[in-house]
C-alpha cells in the first residue's frame, strides 16, 4: 500500500491535478493534519468520533473533504487530539 505522501507527490506531476489543488491547498492541508494526529494517536475514525459525540461517518466525510465543518466541531476534534485550532485571515 502506498502512502498519501507518496500518492500526492505522483498525483502532483499532473498539471492540471496540480492547479486544482492549489486552489484547494488549504483544505487539503487541514484535512492531512487532522488525519497525521489522528493515526499518531493511534486513534481509529469510530474512536475519534466516539471521544467527540459524534458518528464515524461523520469524521470520514471530515477526512474526505465532502463536508463543510463548523468551527466548532474543528475545535472538538482538536481538542480530543490534544491540538489547538489557529483560525488566521491574512
Amino acid at each position: 500500500m502506498k502512502s498519501f505522501t507518496t500518492l500526492k507527490k505522483k498525483w502532483l506531476k499532473d498539471p492540471a491535478v496540480r492547479k486544482e489543488f492549489g486552489k484547494l491547498a488549504p483544505e487539503f492541508a487541514l484535512i492531512e493534519m487532522i488525519i497525521e494526529k489522528r493515526i499518531a494517536k493511534g486513534f481509529t475514525q469510530a474512536q475519534l468520533a466516539k471521544k467527540i459525540g459524534t458518528q464515524q461517518s461523520a469524521i470520514a466525510r471530515l477526512e474526505s473533504g465532502n463536508y463543510n465543518p463548523s468551527i466548532g466541531l474543528l475545535q472538538k476534534v482538536a481538542g480530543a487530539l490534544n491540538a489547538k485550532l489557529n483560525v488566521s485571515l491574512s
